[in-house]
């Protein structure tokens, strides 16, 4: 019987539209805007000025904070300036604007396709060698991953995780990902496994990948401790509670971190982006980025340059068909409508899926008819027609008491409501506040 969480869950239609596409390189843009902010925690600070000339994978921003992440340039060429630009949550955020001059890479990095097996690097020397190529989660949360593998000396990892779920429905990116690159994501697994010191590994992958499940199998098989778990198709099955409980049928406590249950999870695409970063000295500057849609004339996965327009990709794939209602940064359960196509892509973009004007119109809005589906489908247990409601009358105090903090923002509760409440967006405004609140009240103490 195939493994999966343990409570809630729904089955969107999967519309997995770009599967099998073969990745491939985008173009090298015009000018590149790269955002100082790119992952959860401080904004890097930038270590470059206006008219400063930089090559493909310098260092143009340097850690903020504890949790931060570097950021180094994915072109070559001069920095235009440092200015503000809305990003794909909607925001201004600052960012690094350089015209790009030619495609020339720092000398150090490998870019030969020979497989790099063997690394003799100890823990603390390939901790490092992530921070300095300022690899985050590539999943979506962005948390950057040299914090992950060091956790508090009160919590002991006992196994890696690799999330090679990829429920969110559309994204096709680390599916086709693991097909063109499995050896160098075990290699990166095993990396990974040598950073917090364990000897197992599981990858988590969802039955509608059989290729992949298959593929990724054999490899495994060259690879002491590093299991393949297939999954049943139920999302949010990527999140990283709900993974630990099909995996090892552990539960996060409410308020503790996913160490507490002695795993450290990571994405399939994180996995890789170690691979590159320790192997062969290449930091995260490009990643594998689904752009799709029902209505778009080519669905792709694109290698993309940090700091691309979104816009480019999609010319890219047809241009934008005529009937585009919405275009939306992520997936449809997760993902966010963008203000404009000229927003930037970034470490966390995932995919850019283009809804028609049909699939983008939200149904009218009915009263709650307190049928208590969105209860049964809450993945964390939660009330989300309370917690809305709460939000809605800004009782954030209680909100904060029924556990806001838990949600996940996986959209479950939203998808599976017959009244068209927007209970996703309430949670999420809640959620917010709830979290200025608390962060305020631990800055007094």
């Amino acid at each position: 019987m195939l493994k999966t969480f343990s409570i809630g869950g729904v089955h969107p239609h999967e519309n997995k539209l770009s599967a099998h596409q073969s990745i491939i390189k985008a173009e090298v843009p015009a000018k590149a805007v790269i955002l100082l902010g790119q992952h959860i925690g401080a904004p890097a600070k930038p270590l470059v000025n206006k008219g400063d000339v930089v090559k493909v994978g310098t260092k143009i921003a340097e850690p903020g904070g504890f949790v931060s992440a570097a950021i180094h340039s994915s072109v070559s060429g001069k920095v235009a300036k440092i200015d503000t630009i809305i990003d794909a949550g909607g925001y201004p955020k600052p960012a690094i604007f350089i015209d790009v001059e030619g495609d020339e890479w720092e000398e150090n990095i490998d870019r030969t396709a020979t497989l790099v097996k063997e690394c003799n690097l100890t823990s603390e020397e390939i901790v490092k060698k992530i921070a300095d190529a300022g690899i985050v989660g590539l999943g979506g949360a962005c948390f950057p991953t040299q914090v992950k593998l060091c956790p508090p000396p009160s919590l002991k990892a006992e196994c890696v995780i690799i999330n090679a779920v990829e429920c969110e429905p559309y994204l096709t990116a680390d599916h086709q990902l693991m097909l063109e690159h499995a050896e160098e994501i075990m290699v990166g697994v095993s990396i990974l496994m040598k950073a917090v010191k364990v000897n197992k590994a599981f990858i988590g992958i969802e039955n509608n990948k059989p290729d992949a499940i298959r593929l990724m199998t054999k490899v495994a098989s060259s690879y002491a401790g590093i299991e393949v778990v297939a999954l049943k198709v139920q999302y949010p099955q990527g999140g990283e509670k709900q993974l630990i409980d099909a995996i090892t049928k552990r539960q996060v406590a409410s308020g503790a971190l996913p160490i507490s249950t002695g795993a450290v999870v990571q994405n399939v695409g994180t996995a890789f982006a170690v691979y590159e970063a320790v192997q062969k000295n290449k930091p995260l500057f490009e990643r594998v980025i689904t752009v799709t849609g029902k209505s778009l004339a080519k669905p792709s996965n694109f290698l993309a340059r940090i700091g691309t327009p979104m816009k480019q990709l999609i010319d890219a794939c047809g241009g934008l068909p005529e009937d585009t209602g919405k275009v939306i940064g992520g997936g449809p359960m997760m993902g966010k409508a963008l203000v404009n196509t000229d927003v930037p892509t970034a470490k966390g973009s995932s995919g850019i899926l283009i809804m028609n004007q049909k699939e983008a119109k939200r149904g009218e809005m009915q009263p709650c008819i307190r049928c208590a589906k969105c209860v049964g489908a809450c993945p964390m247990g939660l009330e989300p027609y309370l917690l809305s409601a709460l939000a809605e009358h800004a009782e954030f105090e209680r909100m904060e008491k029924d556990k806001i903090m838990d949600c996940i923002e996986c959209g479950s509760c939203q998808f599976t409501c017959p009244a068209n409440r927007p209970l996703l967006d309430y949670c999420r405004l809640g959620k917010a506040k709830v979290g200025a609140i608390i962060r305020a009240r631990q800055s007094k103490n």
